[in-house]
């Protein structure tokens, strides 16, 4: 059989623009690589076609001619995988669409009572690799549907759903696809060509913001160090790319098993190998050693998940107070020459437009290297959308395409949602202001560093300061939010 898989176009850029950052889709690679070998998987990663997706897919999807096409979407790209479903649908009438990923997991039940769920045959929840190779294998005559875990099918029109999986044993899983069956191409950091891995799945965290317990469960699983290495191997010299992204929930949860693996990587020995990943700020805070081998092997930047200043805000997401792990955190990263990206949520019951302002001004006491600053996100099934019903705060219930964290889908007891998002951009740029280029960050990126301070940056300023000259703070807001709006829009989608 003819597999393609597909993810979507639409980009949250809330570091960078969102032509500066293109990484390859991590989950529809695992379960293209996954797909039993004697059939013939392509994959498609439409955030390298944004510009001409319809276009794209009606030239490769006519040449390919797919018996299967699996359509993967975060909640926020939900709208714009219907668009997708409904396009494939009029090209390859006889083939099945099959939708999987997070807010398939999230919202199975509901999406099968939707109109919506006219354009799709299967949902697979959580891990797809199994699911979908047996489905594959149903759809060839050589496996049941019913006997699927964790699969969605339709019975007079009616969706049933299997019994959930147990998570999946990582230990048995074949790399994923990163070779000539990858169809798109050209992804890049900054332009540098880069590459994603995951050593490890789910975190145990409380964290009542997250939904990632959903996809896996309450678990923490890895992948034997070999198979970390192999990846590596493929990544660095076959595809000859230096920059790695770790995509792991959070790396750092088995701090030992860190330092493990960053001895592998030592002693196999990767010259000018860039890694880049995620981790919480306890386990960074209270293992320097693992900070320390993290350097030594390559990890040139860490996000870290800050998210508030404030104590009740910390309470408010079940995180504790972490300020002062927070601060040891970057210390560590810092003193071992690990760049630091912070991240930080505002928009919680309590706050008001001081809270906002306290939260940056932390952030620049701070110094991190870069900020990843989002409004509050009330993802469906977690705790905290809960409270904030019940609390009569959410503002958005349901138009998710507006969950990406650059938009106000809550208020406060104190601000409006429109009040939200104003004074989170206004004082983002009043405060952190523009981006400036620390040391780490030039020593990691001369190039783009120097064109960003002497080329980019001067010229992107006059024109902002010329448009708040002539329009004040609230034109220039009114053209930032316009270019929100228009940023994933896809017209040729709507045009049939």
């Amino acid at each position: 059989m003819k597999i393609v898989l597909i993810s979507m176009p639409d980009v949250a850029p809330i570091i960078v623009h969102e032509s500066a950052l293109h990484m390859p889709n991590m989950g529809i690679a695992c379960v293209a690589g996954n797909i039993d070998p004697d059939h013939d998987v392509y994959v498609i990663d439409l955030i390298r076609k944004r510009g001409r997706v319809r276009k794209y897919l009606t030239r490769k999807l006519t040449k390919i001619q797919p018996d299967v096409v699996g359509l993967s979407a975060m909640t926020w790209q939900f709208d714009t995988c219907v668009k997708v479903a409904r396009l494939v649908r009029r090209l390859l009438p006889e083939a099945k669409i099959v939708l999987g990923g997070y807010h398939a997991t999230l919202m199975s039940e509901e999406i099968a009572a939707s109109p919506e769920s006219q354009w799709f045959d299967y949902i697979i929840r959580g891990e797809g690799e199994e699911p979908f190779r047996r489905l594959v294998n149903a759809l060839d005559g050589r496996d049941r549907v019913e006997d699927i875990e964790s699969l969605s099918y339709r019975v007079d029109q009616e969706f049933v759903h299997t019994p959930r999986a147990e998570p999946l044993d990582l230990a048995g899983l074949r790399r994923p696809v990163r070779d000539k069956r990858r169809l798109t191409f050209g992804y890049h950091s900054m332009y540098n060509k880069i590459e994603v891995i995951e050593t490890s799945r789910g975190c145990t965290r409380s964290c009542n913001y997250c939904s990632i317990r959903h996809m896996y469960g309450k678990s923490f699983r890895t992948y034997p160090i070999s198979r970390v290495l192999e990846d590596l191997d493929e990544i660095y010299y076959r595809r000859k790319t230096r920059w790695v992204f770790i995509t792991d929930d959070n790396l750092v949860l088995d701090p030992e098993r860190v330092i493990k693996l960053c001895d592998a990587i030592i002693e196999r020995g990767y010259p000018n190998l860039k890694l880049v990943t995620q981790a919480d700020c306890i386990s960074m805070a209270r293992n320097e050693e693992m900070v320390r081998k993290m350097a030594l092997a390559g990890f040139k930047s860490v996000f870290l998940g800050i998210e508030n200043a404030l104590p009740v805000n910390l309470v408010a997401m079940r995180k504790g107070d972490i300020t002062t792990a927070t601060k040891q955190a970057v210390a560590n990263c810092h003193r071992h020459g690990i760049m630091v990206v912070g991240g930080l949520i505002v928009g919680f019951p309590d706050d008001d437009e001081s809270a906002i302002i306290r939260n940056y001004e932390f952030f620049n006491s701070l110094r991190v290297d870069a900020s990843y600053c989002q409004i509050l996100t009330p993802y469906p099934k977690t705790g905290l959308r809960n409270n904030l019903i019940e609390a009569g705060l959410l503002s958005n219930i349901d138009d998710y395409k507006r969950y990406n964290g650059l938009w106000a889908n809550v208020k406060t007891k104190h601000l409006t949602a429109e009040e939200l998002q104003y004074f989170f951009w206004y004082h983002k740029q009043r405060i952190l202001g523009w981006w400036r280029p620390t040391d780490l960050a030039k020593r990691d990126g001369r190039g783009w560093a120097a064109i960003w301070e002497h080329l980019l940056q001067p010229a992107l300023k006059y024109k902002i300061d010329r448009t708040i000259r002539k329009q004040g703070w609230e034109g220039r807001y009114q053209r930032e939010l316009m270019r929100m709006e228009r940023m994933n829009r896809f017209d040729d989608l709507e045009s049939f």
